[in-house]
């Protein structure tokens, strides 16, 4: 009940503007945000980094509405690449396909796209394209499909345990050795296209985490680059303790090295966690969210646990 009120005002235009001008949403949505600039972000990052954790860098945004903003976006991600490049971060970038003009047309969004990744892999930076509601998410996968066959090996995708359809993605991508972000998913969707219950949501995580696993054992898969840029077939993204010691277990069991794996996590959610899988010697990679466009973000973050909602009201109550 509480997900689907916070997900429905994560759309609500009217509250968006008075929570982006609220001073106590603002100051609570830092603990989630690295900040709005780039500058804030590359600070986040660099203490990430000391700390032995990896990062992916987003500048939150979505829906575009002209062609020109998508163009700027694009732009945007490019000076992120940059930035990693000139602060020698551990750390790629993250875009999502409707900041580059998927809902405005394809082709524009597959050419802006392409300008990035070209970029990038001049740079040797990885590229994540994140993903979106399941309206979508065949879209994605397709421009996805069509950069691999076009020659590009820096980029990777966002799956979602949630959606039924998932299984098959991974099976086609395995092919490909396809690097995936495994994650559970944040929208509303329909009973249609998602499994409604938590729990088939985590059965479905651990299946789905076995098929990258298995991919990630033959002796070619790409491992966890030195630099921390490019990272291995499977980020499997989750602060579901009992998520992440099926991984660990199965990784033990087929005695893989830590390196052909990775876990993930959200800026400022579990940091204890993330710390102690550090110790543990598997990678860890942080997703650094920046930008002044954080309602939509920040509301998805409420809707996923309870412990958010409670950490906004407190937030509320000391200002």
């Amino acid at each position: 009940m509480l997900k689907s009120f916070f997900i429905a005002l994560s759309r609500n235009v009217r509250i968006k503007k008075i929570i982006l001008e609220w001073k106590p949403a603002r100051l609570a949505s830092r603990r989630f945000i690295a900040g709005e600039t780039l500058e804030q972000a590359v600070d986040a990052v660099l203490r990430l980094n000391e700390q032995g954790i990896n990062a992916t860098i987003d500048q939150l945004g979505e829906n575009t509405i002209d062609p020109e903003g998508a163009a700027q976006s694009t732009l945007d991600v490019i000076h992120i690449i940059d930035a990693i490049l000139k602060k020698n971060l551990r750390a790629n970038v993250s875009v999502k396909l409707s900041q580059i003009g998927l809902n405005l047309d394809d082709e524009s969004c597959r050419k802006n796209l392409s300008q990035i990744l070209d970029h990038a892999k001049t740079a040797g930076v990885f590229v994540r394209i994140d993903m979106e509601g399941s309206d979508l998410t065949e879209k994605t996968f397709s421009i996805y499909r069509s950069m691999i066959h076009a020659g590009f090996s820096n980029v990777g995708i966002v799956l979602q345990s949630y959606l039924y359809r998932t299984e098959n993605d991974i099976e086609e991508l395995n092919k490909w050795q396809g690097r995936v972000r495994l994650c559970k998913g944040a929208y509303k969707e329909p009973v249609s296209l998602a499994f409604p219950k938590k729990a088939d949501v985590d059965a479905n995580f651990d299946v789905l985490a076995s098929m990258l696993l298995a991919a990630a054992r033959s002796p070619d898969a790409p491992h966890l680059s030195e630099d921390g840029r490019f990272p291995p077939i499977p980020a499997l993204a989750t602060h579901d303790v009992k998520r992440i010691d099926f991984a660990k277990g199965l990784i033990n069991k087929f005695d893989m090295p830590h390196e052909v794996v990775e876990f993930q996590m959200l800026y400022g959610i579990r940091r204890d966690l993330q710390l102690q899988i550090v110790t543990e010697g598997y990678p860890m990679r942080v997703y650094v969210p920046f930008g002044t466009q954080w309602y939509p973000y920040f509301m998805r973050r409420l809707a996923e646990r309870p412990a958010n909602i409670w950490f906004f009201i407190t937030s509320f109550l000391r200002k």
